[in-house]
């Protein structure tokens, strides 16, 4: 049985050169049945990445990451400074699912969920493959001098990236400013929001830089999780893989002659055609083993399958397979290792259902005014605090007010007695509490105030009394 070939391809990258130079990558264009599968993907999450940000439930926008103001909205459920560790909570179940993905299918979310391969594939590849051609056509043109033909080409294509990037960036930025806002600058005119128009050229070249020139670098130098596909992956794994004992044989690979009988001499199924790297969107062979370049698009089953039929063998001699699978034949097992990932993530998820059934929709909180101590009114003894109200829905708070339970005593707001608090706003200010000397029993009393909105109670806070120790 032939072997893998040795390990000295990892000490180069396909897209770079032998002097150190970026070397552009000319893919050529992918056809078959698990390419027409990514299609349908691909648009599916296009439409639900553009909507998301201009999708409302409840008034909250379905999806947003306000990071400067520190309002987040995660699937309609608005967050707040004070609801962060839900945030955190949500990241780390995020980070686990795609470990635990990655366990078992290997880096297929790069391939057909990450919206960097949506893009570059689908959207900016296809529109390069209806203007420029496919892989041949492409090295030709890249050859040829600057003749009309060229700089028309060229330029169309700049252009249409360009327009392109204008609207991705639109689209980002509403997941970050909210798309009130972004419609509100459309309406007034960016001249009155230059900031806005500021970040949203910024985007624009940022995306067009990735798109246009950088492109499967970012898979490749950038993105942390090919890094991290390097600890998680094992021979158990499920890959965009190479059956190398299929493939190889006893003589290795050989070019393909029909007058033969290829199982009889000995030969490997591939014919070294060199197609799956043609097809290869990172130009990698994937006939070396796992890669960090690799990002499972499956552009290389889908020409290998076609080759396949054409010369007469077998389908599957690169597929979804495990290196257990193709070198021992062994089944899919769920191993102790992803039942460990699993039970994290159940756990996590569980927590997370339960503090968001917790979660209020308005927040307060009363604190002692720092610094001060109580104050000798008579009998009574008074102290001051601060407080803070957070509405967290879609509807004014047009009566607030407070009310001391569990002990008797007077409770006073400076100002107006019944506040106000906008949707998805905050208000706040300060109170006196009086209490009569003889009520407490210890120079620290914990006392429970109920808020309420006119008359329905909407939250519960407590807070600490400070008196004297004695009495007597």
């Amino acid at each position: 049985m032939s072997k893998l070939p040795d390990e000295a391809f990892r000490d180069t990258i396909g897209t770079i050169d032998e002097e150190g130079n970026r070397k552009f990558i000319f893919p050529k264009k992918p056809s078959g049945k698990f390419y027409e599968y990514r299609k349908w993907v691909s648009y599916f999450l296009l439409i639900v990445l553009i909507a998301n940000p201009f999708i409302k439930i409840n008034g909250n926008q379905f999806m947003m990451f306000n990071i400067l103001e520190r309002r987040f909205n995660i699937f309609g459920f608005p967050f707040w400074p004070q609801d962060f560790y839900l945030f955190v909570l949500f990241m780390i179940i995020g980070v686990v699912f795609v470990i635990l993905f990655t366990v078992i299918f290997g880096r297929i979310f790069c391939g057909w969920i990450c919206p960097q391969t949506i893009f570059l594939e689908m959207v900016f590849r296809r529109i390069e493959y209806w203007i420029e051609g496919d892989r041949g056509a492409q090295i030709r043109l890249e050859k040829q001098e600057w003749n009309a033909e060229k700089i028309r080409k060229k330029a169309l294509k700049w252009t249409v990236f360009l327009i392109i990037s204008f609207f991705i960036a639109n689209v980002f930025l509403a997941y970050l400013i909210s798309s009130d806002k972004l419609f509100l600058m459309i309406e007034e005119g960016p001249e009155n929001h230059v900031s806005t128009l500021v970040s949203l050229l910024i985007f624009t070249g940022v995306f067009y830089f990735i798109f246009a020139w950088f492109r499967e670098q970012v898979c490749i130098i950038a993105c942390p999780y090919g890094r991290l596909q390097g600890v998680l992956l094992d021979d158990k794994s499920i890959n965009v893989a190479y059956d190398f004992v299929r493939g190889e044989k006893e003589l290795g690979r050989a070019k393909f002659n029909k007058q033969e009988d290829r199982a009889a001499s000995g030969k490997g199924d591939c014919i070294d055609c060199k197609q799956c790297v043609n097809v290869c969107p990172t130009g990698i062979d994937i006939r070396n083993g796992v890669q960090l370049e690799c990002v499972n698009c499956t552009a290389c089953i889908d020409e290998c399958d076609t080759i396949m039929v054409n010369v007469g063998l077998p389908k599957g001699l690169i597929r979804y397979a495990s290196e257990d699978e193709i070198e021992k034949k062994s089944k899919f097992k769920f191993t102790p290792r992803m039942k460990g990932y699993s039970a994290i993530l159940l756990i996590l998820t569980g927590i997370l259902i339960g503090l968001l059934f917790l979660r209020t929709d308005v927040e307060a909180s009363i604190l002692r005014l720092p610094g001060q101590l109580f104050q000798h009114k008579g009998d009574n003894i008074s102290n001051i605090y601060t407080f803070k109200i957070i509405n967290k829905t879609n509807d004014d708070l047009n009566a607030i007010h407070f009310k001391l339970v569990g002990i008797k005593g007077t409770l006073k707001v400076v100002g107006k007695q019944d506040l106000k608090v906008p949707k998805q706003g905050m208000n706040g200010g300060t109170l006196f509490i009086e209490i009569n000397q003889n009520l407490l029993d210890s120079d620290k009393t914990k006392l429970k105030i109920e808020v309420y909105n006119g008359a329905k109670k909407i939250e519960t806070s407590t807070t600490n009394f400070l008196s004297p120790r004695s009495f007597e």
